[in-house]
């Protein structure tokens, strides 16, 4: 029988060889694990404030996902949802962690949730934990994992559904909220409005799911919550800006992203009407 310690070499050995695509899927499938094992449990609830909350179940999928981060990666820093800045302060290299994306979806039973890891400025993986499907990029391409078999991802504004976040806090009011968009005409004529808000919704429109995904916010590039989303949809060759038409960043507002130009063109013309 294997020791505890011979265990942990195993896994240990088992990560030393990956890139950092393989350890954001790897270490995205390890929070996946946790979320999906626990799902339909009576979790305790822990209040961050303003009506957020966290469960055990984010907590726990963070834990291994940093197990697997500092077993692959351990000279590299790490900023969590739930444990905040961790690991090598002084490192180059940090991962944006977003154990359980969609808690409230999830604590009230429903399965429209995502498990977000990202290298900043690097690679990244999204993983779906009731659907079995990882979405991955290296920086330069992206494609999805799913019964061992890997496919490119290919966005495409054929379903003509975009996802708008509506949670608030609204930062861009009154100039503009992402709801508001739902009682443009032109929306209406053109789109179906569908409701995720989360992380999951920029993987859809990354892999042709979604036409596009619009929300309100200040600089989302570092967000551990859309780290990941954002930078699967742009190796996958969306459109991706805020809701300002300026790149991502420190400058910009919220996010637009769109499968192609055209889909991002008619968005930002009805939030700039508004």
């Amino acid at each position: 029988m294997l020791s505890a310690a011979d265990i942990l070499r195993d896994m240990s050995n088992s990560y030393a060889g990956l890139d950092d695509a393989g350890v954001a899927s790897a270490a995205a499938r390890a929070g996946a694990d946790v979320v999906r094992g626990m799902y339909g449990r009576r979790l305790a609830r822990i209040d961050k404030g303003a009506g957020d909350f966290a469960t055990a179940a984010d907590v726990a999928a963070e834990k291994a996902i940093l197990h697997v981060i500092r077993t692959a990666r351990p000279d590299d820093a790490v900023l969590g949802e739930e444990g905040g800045q961790q690991g090598a302060t002084k490192s180059a290299r940090q991962w944006l962690v977003d154990p359980l994306c969609g808690t409230l979806n999830y604590a009230v039973g429903t399965t429209l949730v995502a498990v977000n890891v990202a290298l900043r400025d690097g690679a990244a993986a999204v993983a779906d934990p009731f659907s079995g499907e990882i979405f991955c990029t290296d920086g330069a391409t992206a494609w999805v994992r799913h019964d061992g078999a890997d496919a490119e991802l290919a966005p495409t504004p054929a379903s003509h559904l975009v996802d708008v976040n509506l949670d608030p806090p609204f930062p861009g009011a009154p100039g503009f909220r992402a709801v508001d968009l739902l009682a443009h005409p032109g929306f209406v004529e053109r789109f179906r409005p569908r409701v995720v808000s989360s992380t999951l919704a920029l993987a859809w429109v990354a892999a042709g799911k979604r036409a596009a995904y619009v929300t309100d916010g200040g600089d989302l590039s570092g967000s551990v919550h859309f780290a990941a989303g954002i930078a699967l949809c742009r190796a996958a060759g969306c459109v991706v800006t805020g809701i300002d038409g300026a790149p991502v960043g420190q400058a910009g507002r919220g996010l637009v992203v769109a499968a192609d130009g055209e889909t991002h063109q008619l968005l930002m013309s009805m939030v700039r009407s508004r």
